[in-house]
């Protein structure tokens, strides 16, 4: 099993979704958060007369997955969050040792 993390920008989260959704994923979690990496993301304006801005709005996203489906799955949020631009995020991908539903105790690919 694998979890994905991909920090995208937040404007791309539904052509992502939609993205996601024609490969048949079936779940993952969304959040709102905010960072800054090496460089400024070129479609936030960071800096005003009145105030400076350090972190940058972006949108994360996890996705626990079988191991087969991983690669098609960081494909296609790749493939949906490419604007071209500076800022456009990060895919990570990590190893799951270990998966239990509280709802009925299955564990592995069975409880994802």
């Amino acid at each position: 099993m694998k979890k994905i993390e991909a920090y995208i920008q937040t404007f791309m989260l539904n052509k992502v979704e939609d993205a996601l959704r024609a490969i048949h994923l079936h779940g993952m979690s969304v959040m709102d958060i905010r960072g800054f990496g090496r460089e400024k993301d070129e479609s936030y304006p960071h800096h005003t007369a009145d105030y400076t801005v350090n972190f940058t709005p972006k949108t994360k996203i996890e996705i626990i997955c079988s191991a087969a489906d991983c690669d098609k799955i960081v494909e296609a949020l790749r493939k949906a969050a490419h604007t071209g631009r500076k800022g456009d995020g990060k895919i990570f991908v990590y190893e799951v040792s270990k998966a239990v539903s509280i709802l009925n105790g299955k564990q592995g690919e069975e409880a994802i």
